[in-house]
């Protein structure tokens, strides 16, 4: 009930500020703007919004292949994390406003290609990551006992390596999840080719249909809470046991 308590919250305090202040709806719209909104334009939500969730999940399912098997490599490998460390930092410092129209050019017309290769860029940094520190920083003791053991180096990888990564790359999943659907957008408004939440969007600031736009935002936003719970779930599942509760 919390976090139902908390939207709630904000959504009273969102429209006692626009009322409060006086804006019409084309300087900020309220709540009570969206409902028509949502009305009007109902099946361009459903459609677009599909474009663009799918999207956003098949760039993210893609970042977490890459991240995990560049996590891997750099974690079992110090000269390869040396290596490649300045290489993604670099990389991940561009901004990525910028990064589209060069991919827009450069695949001109494959706009479903363009929008997920923008979600994947923009989404498999911190799961590289989180994977690479998560395995570098296993403890060595466990890798000579097992070895003494007898155990092969897959086996210490699936027994303990594995196991003991996967709060961090959950942990990167939530943080990837909201950057996957922030580079959809960037495509889909960028580069604009009537698909998606972000063609939507930029339909509603042509036409300066405010309470439009601030619907889509909010469309967003609901996609994006209902995919953060899909990798929590995951967590559940699978990382349950380093969940600590407070005593």
């Amino acid at each position: 009930m919390a976090p139902l308590a908390a939207i709630v919250v904000f959504v009273v305090l969102w429209e006692l500020l626009v009322q409060a202040n006086g804006w019409p709806d084309y300087v900020m719209a309220s709540p009570s703007d969206l409902p028509p909104a949502y009305a009007r334009y109902w099946d361009l939500f459903l459609v677009m919004g599909w474009q663009t969730l799918w999207r956003t999940v098949v760039g993210l399912v893609l970042a977490v292949v890459v991240g995990v098997a560049l996590g891997m490599i750099m974690g079992f490998s110090r000269l390869m994390r040396d290596a490649l460390y300045p290489l993604l930092v670099g990389f991940n410092a561009i901004p990525k406003a910028t990064v589209v129209p060069i991919v827009a050019l450069m695949f001109v017309g494959a706009h479903d290609f363009n929008t997920i290769l923008i979600a994947f860029m923009i989404s498999f940094f911190p799961i590289a990551v989180s994977i690479s520190i998560g395995l570098s920083t296993l403890e060595p003791e466990y890798r000579d006992i097992l070895r003494a053991l007898g155990a092969s180096q897959s086996t210490i990888f699936w027994k303990i390596a594995l196991p003991k990564t996967l709060p961090e790359f959950f942990g990167a999943m939530k943080v990837a999840v909201t950057l996957a659907f922030i580079g959809t957008n960037l495509m889909e408004i960028v580069s604009p080719h009537g698909r998606g939440l972000g063609a939507l969007f930029d339909s509603g600031k042509t036409n300066s249909d405010y309470p439009l736009m601030f619907a889509v935002l909010i469309a967003l936003a609901v996609l994006g809470i209902l995919l953060y719970y899909v990798v929590v779930a995951l967590e559940k599942i699978f990382a349950g046991w380093a969940e600590r509760t407070p005593t």
